[in-house]
């Protein structure tokens, strides 16, 4: 008796001096794995149907480099290749800018809201650039930069993000499955669009191909997806002082502009390669699959860093690859062979490919609270700042590309930019390292 008297009391001053839970996140003592189901049929359908999401999204996104092969040799040639790669990046640059909306409306419980308009908007552009008349720039940017960028925009991160309903330890690996799906839809996309554009139905079939397809797989998808947890009463709530502080938040201001620097560079050779192949005099049946080879390595690239990211940390897999990355774009100016294109391809994609996807799993390493109740605004902070990079980088490259004799000056340019971002990852290792008490960052 006395022994529980002893054990009522020090439980009371236990719970007396217990700090407050700060508002808007969830009380410490409340235990996570519950709510984190690591598994079931549920959250791998909903994982299945986010690898589909990115198939139809970004998967187009890395096959642009077709696009722009096709565009600069027969229906824009009057075009410079800087003015033709900012269709792509302004397609690619509305995926991550409405990343921030999108993801608020996520979080407000607004998930199938996002994802059927963002399915309709996607399929109508999509067809609007099967009717694109050759010569005409301006329909070009409309329906496939600004019209099939805004759809993809609403429905890529919340089918990214709504992975963190059902993982939490296996959160880097679920999220390294829906992003591979973009990799198989950069192996898909460019085989059957360089086949069909060669063809009598060319340039409007291939586009139309691509558009039922996609259909297909998005109602798929919408039928699917499931979220599990409710949503946040209150978008108000708390998310003010959350955004000022990740704004205060020196180290991960540091990991946006290394990640900023990284995408900067990272996606040149994913437009360029196929036409730096052609006009390099490498045999033409073989530069039609270049970029297929390399986003089929990519496939493995997404998902096998992200595995090892989840046992030794996303920050200590990326920095290797950035390093990796860079010096690989270097030896791009050897590769002017079927052999030589084909390695470059492979190890390119592979790892690159991992820097991709890590990317967004890699913010939790700034968290050190177990409510993850800022992880939606880092990361809708993060999506926000890359889509600037991504909307200016390949057009920078194409505008440094001012002859086929000058790929040195934009080859240059993305490996300096990955370079740069994976030191600015080494100067905050440290300081991650020590706010996490572990080496495992």
């Amino acid at each position: 008796m006395a022994t529980t008297n002893v054990e009522k009391k020090v439980g009371d001053v236990e719970a007396r001096a217990a700090p407050a839970p700060e508002e808007g996140s969830a009380p410490p003592q409340v235990p996570q794995s519950p709510s984190f189901p690591e598994g079931g049929l549920r959250a791998w359908l909903t994982v299945f149907g986010g690898m589909l999401v990115t198939f139809c999204t970004f998967g187009v996104v890395q096959s642009f480099g077709v696009y722009q092969d096709y565009y600069t040799r027969v229906s824009l040639t009057e075009h410079s290749a800087s003015q033709i790669s900012l269709i792509g990046s302004l397609q690619v640059f509305f995926v991550f800018a409405l990343g921030l909306p999108a993801g608020r409306l996520f979080d407000a419980g607004y998930f199938h809201h996002c994802l059927l308009s963002g399915t309709a908007i996607y399929i109508f552009s999509i067809f609007m650039l099967s009717l694109a008349e050759p010569h005409h720039y301006y329909q070009n940017l409309l329906s496939q930069g600004v019209g099939m960028g805004i759809g993809m925009g609403m429905m890529f991160l919340p089918s990214l993000t709504i992975t963190s309903h059902y993982f939490r330890v296996k959160r880097s690996t679920a999220m390294g499955f829906v992003v591979a799906g973009s990799s198989l839809g950069g192996v898909i996309y460019p085989v059957l669009l360089n086949n069909i554009f060669q063809r009598s139905s060319g340039f409007a079939w291939g586009v139309r191909g691509v558009a039922f397809m996609d259909l297909g797989f998005l109602v798929i998808a919408n039928l699917i997806m499931r979220t599990r947890l409710p949503p946040k009463k209150s978008l108000a709530d708390g998310n003010g002082a959350t955004f000022k502080s990740v704004l205060s938040d020196i180290p991960f201001l540091m990991y946006i502009l290394g990640v900023f620097l990284i995408f900067w560079g990272i996606f040149v050779p994913f437009f360029y390669l196929q036409l730096y192949a052609a006009l390099h005099g490498v045999d033409a049946t073989f530069t039609n699959y270049a970029i297929t080879v390399m986003n089929a390595s990519s496939v493995f690239g997404r998902t096998i860093p992200n595995f090892l990211a989840d046992f030794y940390g996303p920050l200590n897999v990326m920095i290797p690859s950035a390093v990796i990355s860079a010096g690989l774009i270097f030896g791009l100016f050897g590769a002017t062979s079927v052999l030589g294109v084909t390695l470059f391809a492979i190890f390119y994609g592979f790892f690159s490919g991992g820097l991709i996807s890590i990317a967004a799993p890699a913010v939790g390493s700034f968290i050190t609270h177990r409510d993850l109740s800022d992880l939606g605004i880092r990361i809708g902070t993060l999506s926000f700042s890359l889509a600037f990079a991504l909307l200016t980088g390949n057009p920078i490259a194409g505008a440094l590309l001012t002859s086929d004799h000058l790929w040195h000056r934009p080859l240059i340019f993305a490996a300096v930019t990955v370079f740069g971002g994976a030191a600015c990852h080494l100067i905050i290792w440290k300081s991650i390292r020590q706010r996490r008490q572990s080496s495992k960052i």
